[in-house]
């Protein structure tokens, strides 16, 4: 198809745009350039009509491609001839007539609050230290609902046991203060003793055996491996459990703005 390596020197040098970026667009203009040689005798640009590149989009619909497959590849085709519009090379858009199909949103995944309960309360942790530990890790994303980040980042004196409050350090250094349940309160005091008979001198909550701040990949294992004893959904994350989090305050009547100032979310 003519003019496609002019216009992706113009998303590179113009535009600044990434090399991923300009690989999607020049991927979904070839694959539609491959079609039209296929089905149609189009021997210049301007000849590309509406009808076209419905065709086409009925075309990828049978090859199974998502809505949202379809829209991301209408806006590459879209995008292209905008600019041979600018450019005064065609004197018309045919995208301009064409209807993307609606993309539907996905729902966040979360776990069940029965199998939450059942994690919580009947799955064997063990009484050690990691084990005692594992449990508060994935009972403090229950009931706070922060981010992986947060957690890994939290002090010892970010908890206020006399106000049973969390102090979170949040995206942009905004701090946020989440109230804590009294049945966290004490999973928190059986932790701390046992926390400190390891911990010379690291401030943070959660640490490892040999008493040093988690990292990131350690949290995500933990999480997966009991999420996976009582859940089948796909993702087995911290982000499932703050998603878990959020929808069990909305079922249980919380105001949308109540449970953003919770989960750290600019309004």
């Amino acid at each position: 198809m003519q003019y496609v390596e002019a216009f992706l020197n113009y998303l590179t040098h113009e535009k600044r745009c990434s090399l991923h970026t300009r690989q999607s667009y020049a991927t979904d203009l070839q694959q539609f350039d491959q079609y039209l040689a296929q089905n149609h005798n189009v021997t210049a640009i301007a000849q590309v009509s509406s009808s076209m590149v419905r065709q086409w989009m009925v075309h990828l619909m049978e090859e199974g491609n998502s809505s949202r497959t379809i829209v991301r590849k209408l806006s590459s085709l879209k995008a292209f001839f905008k600019y041979l519009l600018r450019q005064k090379i065609v004197d018309r858009n045919p995208l301009d007539k064409i209807t993307a199909p609606k993309v539907s949103k996905r729902l966040p995944v979360f776990v069940e609050e029965q199998q939450m309960d059942v994690l919580l309360d009947e799955v064997s942790f063990g009484e050690d230290f990691e084990g005692i530990r594992n449990r508060l890790i994935i009972a403090t994303f229950y009931y706070t609902g922060i981010r992986l980040s947060e957690l890994i980042q939290l002090k010892v004196h970010d908890v206020d046991f006399s106000l049973r409050i969390m102090k979170v350090m949040g995206k942009r250094s905004k701090e946020r203060i989440i109230p804590l349940a009294p049945v966290y309160m004490e999973d928190l005091r059986q932790y701390l003793p046992i926390r400190q008979q390891i911990v010379t001198s690291e401030p943070y909550l959660f640490v490892t055996d040999k008493g040093k701040a988690l990292y990131p990949r350690l949290v995500q294992r933990i999480v997966k491996y009991f999420l996976s004893l009582v859940t089948s959904v796909n993702k087995k994350s911290p982000h499932v459990i703050r998603h878990t989090f959020a929808t069990q305050l909305l079922n249980h009547g919380a105001s949308l703005n109540a449970i953003k100032e919770l989960l750290g979310h600019a309004n």
